[in-house]
C-alpha cells in the first residue's frame, strides 16, 4: 500500500470511494447539531491520520482547543501540513504526558478496526483516561459484515483479487455474518501489532467491548443515515465516560 493518506481516502481515484470517505467525515461531525458544545471546548482527535477531521471541525467551531494525536511519523507530517491554515492545533505523537480528564470531546475514527483485541482494550483505557467525566467520545468504524462486506469485497476484488480482503471465500464468509477470525498481522516501526485490512472486523463484537468502558448513547450510520445498518458502510458510536 502506497500513497498519502488523502490519496487512499478523500482523494482516491475512484469517485464513489471519494464520496464515501467525504461523507464519513461529515457524518462523524453530525453530533455537533444535537449536542451543546460550549466555547473553549477541548477536542482530541485520537489517531488523527492526516488531520482532515480537525481541519473540517475548525470551519464549524471557531473557538476550541484542538489536539491531534498520531503515532505514525509519516501521518503526523501529513497532518502538520494539512492543519497549517487551521489555527493553533497541538500535535503529539504520544499521549503519555497528557493529564487525565483533559478533553471534553474525543474523536477516534478508523482506528479500532486495525487493532487486535488487547490493543483495543488498551486504547479504550487510554481514551477513558483522557476524556473528562461526562465527556463525549465519538468513534467511527467500518461496517464489514453482511451486504456492506459483499459490496466492499467486490470493489476490492476488482483492485487486488486474491488478497486477504479480496478473496471470494473471505468475502462470502463476511457477507453471511461470519468474518474470518484469523487476520493478517503486521508490526509498526514502534513495535505495535496491527491489522492493515478491514475485513475480519466485526462491529457487533466491538460494540460489546465498548460497553465495558463507556456508556453508549447513540449509534448512527454512513453514508445513508436514513437507512438501516445493512445498507451503510460506516458505523458511529456516541459514548460518554461514566
Amino acid at each position: 500500500m502506497s500513497g498519502s493518506y488523502a490519496e487512499l481516502t478523500t482523494q482516491d481515484p475512484n469517485p464513489v470511494k471519494r464520496w464515501i470517505q467525504d461523507r464519513r467525515l461529515a457524518d462523524a461531525l453530525r453530533f455537533l447539531r444535537s449536542v451543546d458544545i460550549p466555547q473553549g471546548v477541548s477536542v482530541l482527535d485520537y489517531g488523527c491520520g492526516n488531520g482532515e477531521l480537525l481541519r473540517r471541525l475548525t470551519a464549524q467551531v471557531r473557538s476550541f482547543q484542538a489536539w491531534a494525536y498520531e503515532p505514525a511519523a509519516h501521518l503526523m507530517e501529513e497532518a502538520r501540513k494539512n492543519l497549517e491554515a487551521s489555527g493553533a492545533v497541538t500535535l503529539v505523537s504520544s499521549t503519555n504526558s497528557i493529564q487525565p480528564d483533559s478533553f471534553d470531546v474525543v474523536f477516534c475514527l478508523e482506528v479500532f478496526e486495525h487493532l487486535p483485541p488487547n490493543e483495543i482494550a488498551s486504547v479504550c483505557e487510554e481514551i477513558r483516561r483522557l476524556v473528562r467525566p461526562g465527556g463525549i467520545v465519538v468513534i467511527g468504524v467500518p461496517h464489514e459484515i453482511f451486504l456492506p462486506a459483499l459490496a466492499k469485497g467486490v470493489f476490492r476484488m476488482l483492485r487486488r483479487y486474491g488478497a486477504f480482503d479480496a478473496s471470494p471465500r473471505n468475502v462470502l464468509a463476511a457477507a453471511v455474518g461470519r468474518p474470518p477470525r484469523q487476520r493478517p498481522s503486521y508490526m509498526t516501526r514502534a513495535g505495535f501489532e496491527f491489522h492493515r485490512e478491514h475485513l475480519g472486523f466485526d462491529y457487533r463484537v466491538f460494540s460489546r467491548m465498548l460497553r465495558e468502558y463507556f456508556v453508549l448513547e447513540r449509534t448512527w450510520y454512513s453514508p445513508f443515515a436514513s437507512l438501516r445498518s445493512a445498507f451503510n458502510f460506516e458505523v458511529y458510536f456516541l459514548a460518554r465516560k461514566r
